[in-house]
């Protein structure tokens, strides 16, 4: 309603900019409301899991970034591959591919 309301004004006269200003306002109190009841059912009581998002967090292939700056870009690609494939966490693959757990350790860490 609003955009076709904007298209049939002429110049600067818009007969139609109450009807806009109801609607426009119309749909804030509708998304505020929406906001309001996704916040009362959805939001509140919510507690992470810590323990899902530590295995997450260990199992994510992300954390190649920082391994690059020391062993380099193919040598931290091919161990996230490896542990991609093979359904192994990446920390477990570095460590089998000969990187010390300290130095694993000391680089990667996500906080």
């Amino acid at each position: 309603a609003i955009v076709f309301a904007g298209s049939q004004g002429h110049f600067e006269l818009n007969v139609f900019n109450p009807m806009m200003a109801y609607n426009f306002l119309q749909s804030v109190r509708l998304l505020a409301d929406a906001a309001v009841s996704f916040t009362e059912n959805c939001v509140v009581g919510i507690e992470p899991r810590l323990d899902n998002i530590a295995r997450g967090l260990a199992n994510s292939l992300m954390l190649v970034t920082p391994l690059k700056e020391k062993y380099g870009y193919d040598r931290a690609a091919k161990i996230a591959k490896t542990a991609h494939k093979n359904g192994t966490t990446f920390r477990e693959e570095a460590i089998r591919d000969g990187i010390p757990a300290e130095d694993f350790d000391a680089i990667v860490r996500p906080e």
